[in-house]
């Protein structure tokens, strides 16, 4: 991504830490997934988050500082303290009141106004190696990954080789959700009869979790999925691996996959339709099932037609 550096460094991951821990008083670690990227989009997304954060305490702590001293220094036994029951007006003061939280808004504005520009989740990386394509299909309770260049797809599995940006074109054959690996960066929703792109990279080798952040049913609280992002070399003998299992995905083998189940392990298929991705997108295979209502009242199903109507 133009202009967007992931820090490498120890030291500069240290900073970061050491930052969030004298800022976050409320968490019991540093161990914030969000906060320990390891590529260039995610580092880009903790950058603003501690950024806002300290813009942010420059106005609280010494707001909360000069509470305690002005209770301090106009206590009653203080007989030095200046006392004006009458006053009720000082342009200095006023001055000071509005310009600060002013200054505060265009600062925190303008970052997250030029970082939302930057990681722009269509935006293609930059990079000399030429992007790995994976479709992404979001189920009732699992996710679907689909490598349509090698010829396969995994289940609640997605591997990547190291430092090669990924880009992900996401979908929904249920309801709405929300794909995010928190390490990575940038959740983005997953839609029924819609694509959203996102593109992201690993600069580490490292196994990372994935999440639904929206809540979509009974099965939502275990809808995760492992991202492992491997060597080069050991993502070849893996697709070459996996290209060779006896297990095909079609549209028979995807219909069992359209059904709500929780909890499902890890799977990897030879992709046996190639348009497959295509097909749940446009539709012409019917959306799974989606939670069910409680009531005829709650019967709202969060779908689209994907501007068919």
């Amino acid at each position: 991504m133009r202009g967007l550096e992931n820090p490498k460094s120890a030291s500069a991951r240290g900073w970061h830490g050491a930052t969030f821990c004298l800022l976050s008083f409320g968490l019991s670690s540093c161990s914030v997934a969000v906060l320990n990227p390891v590529g260039p989009v995610g580092a880009g997304d903790a950058s603003i988050m501690i950024n806002a954060t300290v813009i942010m305490l420059a106005i609280v702590v010494p707001t909360i500082l000069l509470a305690f001293w002005m209770a301090w220094r106009y206590r009653a036994s203080n007989p030095r303290a200046e006392y004006l029951p009458y006053w009720s007006y000082s342009g200095r003061i006023e001055a000071v009141v509005w310009s600060i939280p002013i200054l505060t808004i265009m600062f925190i504005g303008g970052l997250i106004w030029i970082g939302s520009h930057r990681l722009d989740p269509f935006r293609p990386l930059s990079s000399s190696k030429p992007p790995l394509e994976v479709q992404v299909v979001s189920l009732d309770w699992k996710w679907l990954f689909i490598y349509p260049k090698n010829g396969i797809a995994t289940v609640n599995q997605v591997v990547i080789p190291t430092g090669t940006p990924v880009h992900f074109s996401i979908t929904s054959a249920s309801v709405f959700n929300a794909f995010f690996v928190p390490r990575l960066g940038s959740m983005i929703y997953a839609m029924p009869g819609m694509i959203s792109q996102l593109h992201l990279q690993s600069d580490e080798s490292a196994r990372l979790r994935g999440i639904s952040a929206q809540f979509s049913g009974d099965g939502f609280s275990d809808m995760e999925f492992e991202v492992r992002s491997v060597p080069d070399a050991e993502f070849e003998t893996w697709m070459k691996s996996t290209q060779a299992t006896d297990l095909p995905l079609d549209r028979d083998e995807y219909g069992k996959l359209l059904q709500q189940s929780e909890r499902v392990q890890p799977v990897a298929y030879r992709l046996a339709d190639p348009g497959l991705f295509d097909a749940i997108v446009q539709q012409t295979i019917p959306p799974g099932p989606g939670p069910e209502a409680e009531s005829p009242q709650h019967a709202g199903r969060e779908t689209s037609t994907g501007g068919k109507d």
